[in-house]
């Protein structure tokens, strides 16, 4: 993903324009931040911190789909072919950030979060 990215800001290679990937990236916009508030709640209701820790997961997962929402859309609609990959390099440096998290043993959420 990032070697695509920079390649394709350093070469100005224009993505074509994905109405699927829009509409995805926008019901998941919408679907995620539910599905963490339920995984957050039953999770404190089990006294389940992995859970609550996956809810934390999920609730990342909607700000990967707005970065990508973005980039699809900023394309889309005013021709900024760069958002596209720019969205992806934001991506990437999101994962990189949460497997060096998970590799180093931090742990996902809060104190408060993770309280049963």
């Amino acid at each position: 993903m990032t070697v695509q990215a920079v390649f394709d800001l350093l070469t100005a290679s224009e993505p074509d324009t994905s109405t699927v990937g829009i509409v995805l990236a926008a019901v998941s916009l919408v679907v995620m931040p539910v599905l963490a508030e339920v995984k957050r709640r039953n999770g404190r209701r089990l006294g389940s911190n992995s859970v609550v820790a996956d809810s934390r997961q999920t609730m990342l997962c909607t700000y990967l789909s707005a970065v990508l929402l973005s980039g699809l859309v900023l394309n889309a609609t005013v021709g900024w072919w760069w958002a596209d990959p720019l969205a992806a390099l934001v991506i990437a440096a999101l994962a990189f950030n949460e497997g060096r998290e998970a590799w180093r043993g931090e742990r996902c959420c809060d104190d408060d979060a993770c309280a049963a």
